[in-house]
Parts: structure tokens; sequence; C-alpha cells
């Protein structure tokens, strides 16, 4: 019989499958969050790409990014518990960085309507399997 995984089982994600995402798993185990940067345009991307999303070159570099940022949208996941009144709510959210960047994430320490588009947010590190930390969000 082949084990379940549980909902709340979270795996790390491989580092350096397709693009050398190491700098961002160092930056996550001292606190910082570490973004791709186009030394060519000075502007961030997010998610990790081996060239430019703006200009095509290989002129990237990882920079570290202040976490905070605004709602820019937020959706709310039910994980499925034996009663309706069991099910988590897991709140996700779009937050456009104030660098630029958006980036989709976990709220923590909210409730479901506490959450609205336009809200400010701030990075908070929560924890996958093993103890590595990923970014994500609370209110200010």
């Amino acid at each position: 019989m082949s084990e379940e995984k549980t909902v709340a089982e979270r795996p790390v994600p491989r580092p350096n499958t397709y693009v050398n995402t190491q700098p961002f798993w160092d930056g996550a185990k001292e606190g910082k969050f570490m973004l791709q940067y186009c030394t060519d345009t000075d502007q961030f991307q997010f998610h990790p790409r081996p060239v430019s999303i703006f200009t095509g070159s290989r002129n990237l570099e990882w920079r570290e990014v202040s976490g905070k940022g605004t709602i820019y949208a937020t959706t709310v996941i039910r994980v499925p518990g034996p009663g309706i009144k069991d099910r988590i709510p897991l709140m996700a959210a779009t937050v456009e960085l104030d660098e630029g960047v958006r980036v989709i994430a976990n709220i923590l320490d909210a409730e479901p309507d506490d959450i609205k588009i336009g809200d400010k947010v701030e990075l908070v590190w929560d924890t996958l399997d093993d103890g590595v930390p990923y970014p994500a969000f609370k209110l200010v």
C-alpha cells in the first residue's frame, strides 16, 4: 500500500533544476529575500530565469529586496478536512514588492476577511519541511 502525503507536508523544491537558484536558498537561510536583478535595465525579475526578461542577456545578479509590498490580488484556499468546519483556510496573495516585482506567497497570521487588495505587507519567514525557510508575508 502506498503512503499518501498530507496537505501539511511541503517538500523543499530542488534548487538548480533549470536555473542556479542557490543564491535564493542561501539568502533565505540568512533571512534575506534574494531575487534576480537585471544589471542592464536596473530591474528585478521573478521567477528566476537563465536570461533577463527585459533584454534576453545573461547580465543577471542576485540582490536582496526589502520584503515590503502591497497586496495586488488575494484568494483563500480551503484545505480539506473531515468536515466543512474543519477546513483550514490558507490565505494566498500576489504581492507587488516595493521594488516592482510581483510574487505569490502565503499571508500568515490573518483571517480571510482581514486581507484586502491594497493592504501593506512585510516579509516574514515560513518553514518548509526540514526547517527550510521560505518567504511569506504578514499584514502591517
